[in-house]
């Protein structure tokens, strides 16, 4: 991994982190994840999954439609999400 950057706010962690082929930001809560990916480019729809290693639920263009799917999974809102700095430019 290259770079890695936590946050946590309102009940959530957040952890970023890029691998040789992904960008992932995955959110924890009560023994629940939620991850957002994007090709390790920067480019290309975002998968969110059910953890790191999960299958593929759904693909969107916009970071806030990713954003909104993963707050979903987790029970909470969107607002609650802690995105850290490094996640920020996420979405095509």
């Amino acid at each position: 991994m290259t770079d890695t950057e936590t946050a946590t706010a309102n009940g959530v962690a957040a952890r970023y982190e890029e691998t040789d082929g992904e960008r992932l930001l995955t959110f924890s809560r009560d023994g629940s994840e939620a991850t957002v990916a994007q090709n390790a480019e920067g480019y290309a729809m975002l998968k969110v999954r059910a953890g790191p290693d999960g299958d593929e639920l759904e693909r969107y263009y916009g970071f806030d439609m990713a954003l909104d799917h993963a707050a979903e999974l987790l029970g909470v809102d969107v607002p609650d999400l802690p995105v850290p700095d490094a996640a920020a430019d996420m979405g095509m």
